[in-house]
Order: C-alpha cells, then sequence, then structure tokens
C-alpha cells in the first residue's frame, strides 16, 4: 500500500512516542524540516495515541510492530498499511531519516550545497528495507564533516574527527589515537635512566631521540609502565570506546638479539607487537570490558605474525607504501602487492581489522590526484578481507582545498556504508549538483587525469613531487582548457563559477611548482598572485604540516615544503586560522 506523505496541500504528521530518546527526537525534528522545505507546508508531530496515517521514528515505530535492527547504525524502512516507520539504533534511527529523504529526492552534497527539491506531492511505494553499514567505523577528516557535524552525520561517519553529539547519534570516541608509545614510556623520563627501554638500531645503538624512537617491547619491565599508563588514560577518558597502542611515527625496528629472536620465530616484525598489545589488552580488560584495544600494522609491522590478536585488539593496517593512481589488487608494484598480501593475511588470523588508508598528496595538497577509479576497488578489498573499520587519511586542512576534495569527501562516505554503491552515479549527481552547468566538464576533466596516468603507466604515492608524466606541459594545457570550458558554461552563475575556479587552482599550482621543482623558476609576480587568490579563496595550508605563509617562505629560500625547514615535520604545530 502506498504512503501518501504529502497529497491535496495536507502533510501527514511524524509520530513520536512520549519517551522517545534524544536521537529519536532529533530525527523526527530533522524530518519535520525537511518536509516543511520540500512541501512549503508546516508538518506536525504527534503522539502516539494518533490513529491516522503517520511517519512514525523509533518507538513509535516500534509500537506498530517493526522490530529495530540490531546495531547502533542499521535502520530499517517499513510501510504499515499507510503508515511509514522508520527505526534503528542510536544514530541508525537518524541515518534512517536521512535515507528516507534521499528517496525522496534530497541530496546533502557538501555542508553549504543541498538539494531539497519543491514538490507538489509525495507518495511513497511499499517499504520494506533493513541496511547495515559494510563498516562500523567509517571516518576520514575532510575539513566540513569535522566542522559541520550534522553534515557528518547525513553523510553517516562516526568516526573520531567528528564530534557529533550525543542528540546527533554521538561518534566513536578514541582514547589517544595514534602513535602512543612515548605517551606510554617516554624517552624524556627515562631515556637517562633506562635508555634499554628503547628500540636498537642496526649499529647496536638505543635511539632516545623524541619522534625518532620506539620502544623494545621484549624487554619485559616496560610492560607494567605502559598497562598502568593506558589504564591512567581510560579512566581519564571513560567515555572512550577505543584506545590507541601504537608504535610511533618513525621507522626503526628494534634489532636487540631478543626481539629480532621473537620476531624470527613469529614470523614478522609484528610478532613483539602483538605479543605487548595482547598483554595490556588482558591486563585491562576487566576493568575496561568496553574497549578496543587499537594497534598499527605500520612500515615494519605491517606483515601478519603467527601470534593471534586478543578478540579485545584491534589491528589498523596502513596502505602508506603503495601506488593509489592504480588499485591495490591490479597494481603490479611490488608494494601493492605485498599490501594485498598482507591484508589477506591479517584477514586469515581472525584478528578484528581496521583500515588506514590515504587519499591524498600531504606534501602537495593541491596536485591532482588520480585515485578516482582505484577509491571503490579499493574499499571492496577491504571489505572482503574482513575490515570493519576504515580511515580514509584526506587533505586535513582546516579551510580545505583543491583537487575537487569536496566530492572525493562525498563519493568516500557513501562508498564506507555502501562498497557496492554506484560511484559513477554519485559523481554525475555530485558534479550536476555542486558544479551545475559545468559539471559535464568536471567529469571530462576527472577522465582525462585517470586517462593520462594509466597511459603514461604513472604509479603515485601519497607524498610524490607533481612530477609524474601526467602532470605534463602538454596535459596541463588540457586540463586547464576544460575547466575554461568549465567556467564559460557556468559564468552567469556566481556560486558555480567560484567553486569552478577554485577547483583550476590546482593546474595553477602544479604549474607553479613544476617550474620551481624542474627548473628552478618562482616568478615573483605569479607568486605573488597565485598565493593571494588561494587565501582569497578562504584556503589555508597547501601542506599537511605547516601553514602557507611557511609555504612560501620554503619556496623563497630553496625548499618545495614549508616541513623541511624543520628538524621533524611536526614542529609547526598545529594549525591556527
Amino acid at each position: 500500500m502506498k504512503t501518501n506523505i504529502f497529497k491535496d496541500g495536507q502533510t501527514i504528521p511524524v509520530k513520536l512516542a512520549e519517551n522517545a530518546a534524544p536521537q529519536e527526537a532529533f530525527a523526527a525534528a530533522e524530518l519535520c524540516s525537511y518536509l516543511e522545505r520540500m512541501t512549503s507546508t508546516a508538518v506536525e508531530q504527534c503522539g502516539e495515541s494518533y490513529a491516522g496515517p503517520a511517519i512514525a521514528v523509533g518507538g513509535a515505530a516500534e509500537a506498530c510492530g517493526v522490530a529495530k535492527p540490531e546495531g547502533a547504525d542499521s535502520f530499517t524502512l517499513k510501510t504499515v498499511g499507510e503508515s511509514l516507520c522508520v527505526t534503528g539504533g542510536k544514530r541508525g534511527v537518524i541515518y534512517g531519516v536521512y535515507e528516507l529523504l534521499e528517496r525522496l529526492g534530497c541530496r546533502f552534497f557538501t555542508a553549504d550545497c543541498e538539494k531539497v527539491p519543491y514538490v507538489t506531492k509525495l507518495i511513497l511505494d511499499e517499504l520494506d528495507e533493513t541496511q547495515c553499514p559494510d563498516f562500523i567505523y567509517r571516518e576520514h577528516n575532510y575539513y566540513e564533516p569535522a566542522q559541520y557535524t550534522r553534515f557528518a552525520v547525513k553523510l553517516r561517519l562516526n568516526g573520531m574527527h567528528h564530534g557529533i553529539s550525543e542528540k546527533m547519534g554521538g561518534n566513536i570516541k578514541y582514547s589517544w589515537y595514534v602513535h602512543t608509545f612515548e605517551n606510554m614510556v617516554s624517552p624524556e623520563e627515562y631515556g637517562e635512566s633506562h635508555p634499554e627501554y628503547f628500540a636498537m638500531d642496526g649499529n647496536g645503538v638505543r635511539e632516545l631521540t623524541p619522534h625518532r624512537n620506539q620502544l623494545c617491547l621484549s624487554n619485559p619491565e616496560i610492560l607494567p609502565i605502559a598497562i598502568e599508563a593506558v589504564r591512567r588514560n581510560l579512566r581519564e577518558h571513560p567515555e572512550a570506546e577505543i584506545v590507541s597502542v601504537s608504535q610511533n611515527d618513525w621507522r626503526l625496528d628494534c634489532q636487540c638479539p631478543e626481539c629480532r629472536r621473537i620476531n624470527e620465530q613469529d614470523g614478522a616484525s609484528s610478532g613483539t607487537l602483538i605479543r605487548f598489545v595482547n598483554a595490556i589488552a588482558e591486563a585491562l580488560e576487566d576493568e575496561f570490558p568496553h574497549v578496543t584495544f587499537d594497534t598499527l600494522a605500520y612500515h615494519h609491522t605491517r606483515s601478519a605474525c603467527t601470534v593471534k590478536p586478543r578478540h579485545n585488539v584491534c589491528v589498523r593496517l596502513c596502505s602508506i607504501e603503495c601506488c593509489f593512481a592504480h588499485s591495490f589488487e591490479e597494481c603490479t608494484e611490488p608494494e601493492n602487492v605485498k599490501f594485498v598480501k598482507d591484508i589477506r593475511d591479517w584477514h586469515k588470523t581472525g584478528a578484528q581489522l581496521y583500515i588506514w588508508d590515504y587519499t591524498t598528496c600531504f606534501n602537495y595538497y593541491p596536485t591532482p590526484h588520480p585515485n578516482w577509479r582505484s577509491l571503490q576497488p579499493n574499499i571492496k578489498l577491504f571489505r572482503n578481507n574482513g575490515a570493519r573499520g576504515v580511515f580514509e587519511q584526506a587533505c586535513g586542512a582546516q579551510r580545505g582545498s583543491t583537487d575537487l576534495n569536496e566530492l572525493r569527501a562525498y563519493v568516500l562516505s557513501k562508498l564506507m556504508w555502501n562498497a557496492d554503491a554506484d560511484v559513477d552515479a554519485l559523481i554525475e549527481e555530485f558534479t550536476d549538483g555542486y558544479y551545475g552547468a559545468g559539471g559535464k566538464y568536471i567529469r571530462q576533466y576527472i577522465a582525462l587525469l585517470c586517462d593520462a596516468a594509466y597511459k603514461e603507466g604513472d604509479h603515485v604515492g601519497f607524498n610524490d613531487k607533481p612530477l609524474h608524466k601526467f602532470l605534463d606541459e602538454k596535459y596541463l594545457d588540457q586540463y586547464e582548457a576544460i575547466f575554461a570550458q568549465a567556467g564559460e558554461a557556468v559564468k552567469d552563475d556566481v556560486i558555480c563559477l567560484w567553486r569552478v575556479e577554485k577547483a583550476a587552482l590546482s593546474i595553477r599550482y602544479v604549474r607553479l611548482m613544476r617550474g620551481f621543482l624542474l627548473k628552478g623558476q618562482l616568478p615573483k609576480e605569479e607568486l605573488n598572485r597565485f598565493f593571494g587568490e588561494w587565501e582569497s579563496f578562504g584556503l589555508s595550508r597547501m601542506e599537511e604540516w605547516c601553514s602557507r605563509d611557511t609555504t612560501r617562505k620554503a619556496l623563497l629560500r630553496g625548499e618545495s615544503v614549508g616541513a623541511f625547514l624543520y628538524e621533524h615535520w611536526t614542529d609547526e604545530g598545529p594549525e591556527i586560522l
């Protein structure tokens, strides 16, 4: 039976139980708000005693006999007679409302670009559908969902970077996020008195420099120190569901005889790590039964060992060495071949597996990243090998960047919910909605970018200089011509023109950087103009670790990256706007 949501100038009410949870109340309010926008007609809420056709949300839907699905993020949409029922978990009931709105024609492209159609009637066919996400943890760090948490909920993101209020369903919270060995056993505190606590390099030297050390995990004395540090941290953060017990961001695999013996016995350098994390997780399980102990399979610990991670241990496999221009499975580069073997091997261990993936060029943020055709096959690879969570590390500049990041954020969000989503349809819908008449040219640009990378045989890493063949002058001319066509198509639409011209900054940036890197050229007038326009578009960082002012300072001193001016890449500190 059809549900007449809006017909003959009248809408059916939204039904809510008297004891509705805050998330159900928020979902109902969002539904009323968007239906009012679509119909330009008041939409009222009613209680469970109302007997007529309605859209029942949460407990009101369950009172109609519709079972709530398992899981915080799952939801069910089901017609019952002339009514529609929306129910789900803490976040799922909200996702169910947004799913309904999308079925009715709404789209949530960016925080400031939504499609909310005006309609004269809304009639929904019979419906009975339950959705569960492919990944229970879904996160990327593009700036909009991090700053506009209501938008993050619309994209169904729930990770650490999205500080979503409980009313809007909350997010999965970490206590310590990553690279935490120094938080547990620091060289400042123990280096002088106990250098044996720290990893030994190949020359027999214990590395004690901050940010450049690891722990000697075979040393039994560090385990009680680490356990107490993790306990203290979890007590300070009782809301945490995951705590990171993970190696520092430095390539150093302890070469002391005992670490080498254990790792050789366990088949990989992750052996000492998994033993260490397992021991911490076992020691703290009774006190923190709701907490997962997360670690990294990263650099020297990336390959699986024979030690099985405990049930409350999560292994986060990192793809940092890989080529991203091709899917991991199709690429013949040795690191991609090895990564595919690693994820399959970790899956065989039965580990609770999360993924840390990379979606941009971190030293050169504006550089076009030709990963559009690898996004879906890679996420399918993650899902098909048992991964339950995905973090897509992206351009984290607090004011965004270029390289069509808004589109990539949208597509990735959809894929983390449903890895089988129609990516071509998502891209077409977004580009038409966001760039207007320029959308078809943006799609031509994406196609040419990927075609050129494939044709030239380019393999693209996470930190490459913009010197690949798909960025040669002959291609830059073609890209620039396509953006000119897009600009011409929207010349009378000031908003779409602004978006097209911002995206086109990527090509100008590459020209500037290639001239500097290949020929030592740095045209002063163009440098001044480019940085001025970058700032005029409201953009901040051009690289991961430093401000645009530091990037310019570096260029004037013969360096292409601002972080090269520092002893360690994190020395400048957080972005300040």
